[in-house]
């Protein structure tokens, strides 16, 4: 058991990943050596962050916590406390099942665990912005988060529950972020939230605005200031919504060349009948229309979507529509998720969960096959073009990179082989690449 030290494990999404780090900064700043996701967990505090969003994850939290409760048993641990999603939703149950944690803290005071370890510590030995963190990401590439919560209250969905409704950051407090990144060596900023779509329709005059105008879009300007800050060399743009979706993002997506051309933007069904179900407040007809206006205003953009399948009253029907539409539309990116019936949601309290397990998870896996052709159709298209490409690691005789069109983590990479060990390449450095070889979620190519 290391003196001094809290081992800090982060489940779930990025969203909770910059949590982490915000906590790993502010006690580091006390005086604590913080340490991410171990392989051998040998501090004497342990802080894990939980997800709470779907059956599986939380299941995944669950099981860490009784781990390193485990380990309190054994002597090897002197303090576990826990914080995030499924201690915000599910604490007096946490409390009475789980009592070996020492605390326990939700998704909005979590920094009054900074205040406790920091008295414990001693006073800070250095000061830092609140939104300061300790980058536990390769140094090249950071997450943003311009906002929390969601208003949108769709019929499956437990984001709602948990974080309560949408909380845009002022704007300034982003660009102040924004520049102390860029300070650290950030390149590549990857823009988060559960709804960008909404960001600045909850602000008011000096929270950080430049205008008046209460419920205006903010997400345009936003970017376009920030696509102007020096040391800037991709803004990536996570999880938009498509019913007032601000259309005027696309014009800053076509005039800022450091604006990838990327969106992701969660589109779940296709079928009016599914839509409607699914409370998304959106039509096929006007669905289609966004994705066409999408693609014709910002030509040769990537569209990551994720679609939900299994949902309450999702019929036969439905679902062949949805392939269908799936091969029609040709996202470049696609993910897949089993409907989960989660606790307190409108699905939950108003629909019975009446699609069998195995027929939920056959139709996800149809559906990611159809993908999988798509994808390897599409990869196919970019052999011989060059593509501009930051180089995350090397691992054996391979430089490893990605495109303005690949987020980390979660989308294609670029596999160079190293020809020459003359050539010193540093991660992220920037590299333009000549595709020569692609599978249906890889591309190969070769520098020079």
């Amino acid at each position: 058991m290391v003196k001094g030290q809290v081992d800090f494990i982060s489940l779930g999404c990025s969203k909770n990943l910059v949590d982490t780090e915000r906590v790993m900064r502010q006690l580091e700043a006390a005086g604590w050596t913080c340490v991410h996701d171990p392989e051998k967990p040998n501090g004497e505090i342990c802080v894990i962050n939980t997800c709470g969003f779907i059956g599986d994850a939380k299941e995944e939290s669950i099981h860490m916590i009784l781990q390193m409760a485990e380990r309190k048993k054994r002597g090897q641990l002197r303090q576990l406390i826990v914080m995030g999603c499924l201690s915000e939703r599910y604490r007096a149950e946490l409390e009475e099942e789980i009592p070996e944690v020492d605390r326990y803290f939700g998704k909005f005071d979590f920094l009054e665990l900074t205040k406790e370890l920091k008295m414990e510590n001693g006073k800070c030995k250095i000061g830092c912005a609140p939104f300061e963190r300790k980058l536990t990401t390769p140094k090249h590439y950071a997450y943003l988060k311009i906002s929390e919560g969601c208003n949108r209250m769709c019929s499956y969905c437990a984001i709602p529950l948990i974080t309560g409704r949408h909380t845009s950051r002022p704007k300034a407090e982003i660009l102040d972020e924004v520049r102390w990144l860029v300070s650290q060596g950030v390149k590549e900023l990857n823009v988060i939230a559960q709804d960008l779509s909404s960001y600045g329709v909850d602000l008011k005059t000096g929270e950080g605005l430049q205008v008046t105008g209460y419920g205006k879009h903010l997400l345009p300007e936003l970017i376009d200031e920030m696509a102007q800050i020096e040391g800037v060399d991709w803004i990536r743009l996570h999880y938009a919504y498509p019913t007032d979706f601000p259309e005027e993002l696309l014009e800053v997506m076509a005039k800022r060349p450091n604006v990838c051309k990327y969106l992701d933007i969660a589109l779940q069904h296709c079928t009016d009948h599914m839509l409607g179900l699914m409370r998304r407040h959106i039509t096929r007809a006007e669905q289609d229309a966004l994705i066409r206006k999408i693609r014709e205003r910002v030509p040769g953009i990537c569209i990551r979507t994720t679609l939900l399948v299994g949902h309450p009253g999702e019929t036969e029907e439905d679902f062949e529509a949805l392939k269908e539409w799936v091969r029609e539309m040709r996202f470049e990116r696609m993910g897949c998720f089993a409907y989960s019936d989660e606790e307190g949601t409108y699905a939950n309290r108003h629909y019975r969960d009446d699609i069998p397990p195995e027929v939920k998870e056959q139709r996800a896996a149809e559906l990611m096959a159809i993908q999988q052709q798509i994808s390897g159709e599409l990869m196919q298209q970019l052999v011989g073009t060059t593509q501009r490409v930051i180089i995350d690691r090397k691992e054996g005789d391979w430089w490893i990179g990605r495109t303005q069109y690949d987020s980390p983590e979660v989308d294609c990479e670029v596999l160079i082989e190293i020809k020459n060990e003359k050539l010193k390449i540093k991660n992220g450095e920037f590299v333009d690449v000549r595709i020569t070889k692609a599978e249906e979620f890889d591309l190969y190519g070769e520098i020079g």
